[in-house]
């Protein structure tokens, strides 16, 4: 069974989200980098970037296929974790921890709203 803290929120997609005040930490879940295997390399955007809720904001690669990373809400990226560059098995070893990969200053915090809590994740990778 995957790994889903209660503190976080989820998106369909795989990604987790940490409110931290107008800030969000996020990463992939833990879901989804048991699914890909071993990260190989993560292809991340340029802090001061503009995401967009739902659209692509930078990749993931596995030894077994290369996945789209989705950001689950608008707001622009305030910090990059650099230390995926050289080490991208953090994702796998802890990606509620030092696998983060950006913090987001919210555009519109209501769209926290319409992520996933931990039951409702929990429900949606189970199905």
């Amino acid at each position: 069974m995957s790994n889903v803290p209660s503190n976080l929120k989820y998106s369909r997609e795989h990604e987790w989200v940490k409110a931290e005040g107008n800030r969000v930490v996020i990463g992939i879940t833990d879901f989804a980098q048991s699914e890909l295997g071993d990260i190989v390399f993560v292809e991340l955007p340029e802090v001061g970037a503009e995401l967009t809720a739902n659209a692509t904001f930078g990749t993931v690669e596995s030894v077994k296929t290369v996945s789209d990373l989705y950001a689950p809400v608008s707001g622009t990226i305030v910090e990059v974790n650099a230390a995926l560059v050289d080490s991208p098995e953090k994702v796998n070893e802890a990606t509620y921890e030092d696998g983060w990969m950006i913090v987001v200053e919210l555009k519109d915090a209501s769209e926290l709203d319409s992520l996933l809590d931990a039951a409702a994740y929990n429900e949606h990778i189970n199905k």
